[in-house]
């Protein structure tokens, strides 16, 4: 409370805050304890199954180039001019074949941009560029 000793008709005009403080705490603590039940506003016990086995997926064709500039298809030296005639025909033995490319962080891009080519020129679409964390 504020006091004057003077005889002033002025009105004082504070607001006093308190009161709205302890509403928006209260209402705070309705919030917070609320929320948490109504994520589960319909209560469902689902049915257990047994595990089902995933698709069997083949493995993915590995192209790399390692540091030197040597390409390999899954450990397999090959000349970079039969990288597009060899993947034609894992691409002929198997429609949905997938490749990975790998390439060392040394090689030259023009390198993995051709590999990157030789692959689209193969008519193979599930590309996937591996990479270190």
């Amino acid at each position: 409370m504020a006091f004057s000793t003077q005889d002033s008709d002025e009105v004082l005009s504070e607001i006093n805050v308190t009161p709205l403080v302890d509403v928006m705490l209260v209402l705070l603590v309705v919030f917070i304890v609320t929320a948490p039940l109504l994520t589960n506003a319909i209560p469902i016990n689902l049915p257990k199954t047994e595990a089902v086995a995933p698709l069997e997926q083949k493995d993915p064709l590995v192209v790399s180039i390692d540091g030197g500039g040597k390409l390999f298809i899954n450990k397999d030296e090959i000349q970079p001019d039969l990288l597009e005639t060899r993947l034609k025909a894992a691409k002929d033995k198997d429609a949905d074949v997938r490749v990975q490319l790998q390439a060392d962080d040394g090689v030259n891009y023009g390198e993995v941009a051709r590999a990157m080519a030789a692959i689209e020129r193969a008519g193979i679409s599930k590309l996937a560029v591996i990479t270190a964390r």
